[in-house]
């Protein structure tokens, strides 16, 4: 190590020390304080949350069970999360049951008879879609997490593919379309269905827990961007571009098109099938 390496090491030591003494007790005290939050208010929350679902499932539960079969009824104390308990068991039973002869007997018996419900056969048609959607082995609810332009452009919006557009919405539609579901901030379970040209969304290459992780804190949870550096140097899109083209559209009537590998898939799949060995 040099001298000048060696002084500037005990410089920055030095200075570390005098900000050190420079912070005063309140100023120790709360930055000790907001640690400690940080600490603790995660594990505290995600406790108190699972408490009052236990809680509630117990509620509406155990008073089911009968007294004879209840060990609540021989024990001095309560015993939480037995109703969780009792559902979750009952539920396998119901699926092994809903498996055999019988079961699937009894379910095709009850589809046909809320199928000639007015409003209910809406509503449970359209339940159990979701459901199946969501909760099957291996569900694709949410394929990828792409980038749209959205409300207008130049502002983007973080969005879910749930799927190719098909039917008489991509029949009437020139481009290729993809159908992606727009989430609202905190609450990601509201949001829209837009139907986009597969060309006109970035894709993303955080994951969609991540993305939905982003979308719920409003933007305050960033993942970070591990694609390679060559990728993070090339721009994908730009809002300008479509400015210009949609002033020459709505004001001045001109038919024009956006320039030919301008769109963000198009850059997208153009920077992956550049080769290495060229340098921007």
């Amino acid at each position: 190590m040099t001298d000048d390496e060696q002084r500037g090491k005990l410089g920055s030591t030095r200075d570390e020390a005098e900000r050190k003494r420079a912070l005063t007790f309140a100023q120790r005290m709360r930055a000790y304080l907001m640690t400690g939050i940080l600490v603790v208010a995660p594990i505290s929350i995600t406790f108190y949350l699972a408490w009052i679902f236990i809680g509630f499932v117990d509620r509406q539960v155990t008073p089911l069970i009968p007294a004879a079969y209840n060990p609540e009824t021989y024990l001095p104390f309560a015993l939480p999360g037995l109703g969780l308990i009792v559902l979750i068991a009952g539920l396998i039973l119901i699926g092994a049951a809903t498996a055999g002869f019988f079961g699937r007997l009894w379910s095709r018996v009850s589809e046909q008879i809320l199928a000639r419900m007015p409003v209910i056969r809406n509503v449970h048609s359209a339940v159990k879609q979701i459901l199946e959607t969501v909760l099957a082995q291996q569900s694709n609810a949410f394929r990828e997490a792409v980038l749209v332009e959205y409300p207008r452009r130049g502002i983007w919006a973080i969005a879910f593919i749930t799927g190719r557009t098909e039917g008489e919405v991509q029949s009437i539609t020139a481009e290729e379309c993809i159908n992606i579901f727009l989430p609202t901030t905190p609450n990601p379970t509201s949001g829209f269905l837009l139907f986009v040209p597969k060309k006109d969304l970035v894709p993303l290459t955080m994951g969609v827990e991540e993305a939905i992780k982003m979308v719920i804190s409003g933007g305050i949870v960033t993942p970070p961007d591990r694609r390679p550096a060559a990728e993070k140097n090339v721009v994908m899109t730009s809002a300008v571009v479509y400015e210009d083209l949609e002033v020459l559209r709505e004001l001045e009537r001109t038919p024009v098109l956006a320039p030919k590998g301008t769109r963000p898939g198009e850059r997208k799949e153009a920077s992956l099938n550049k080769p290495d060995d060229i340098e921007e």
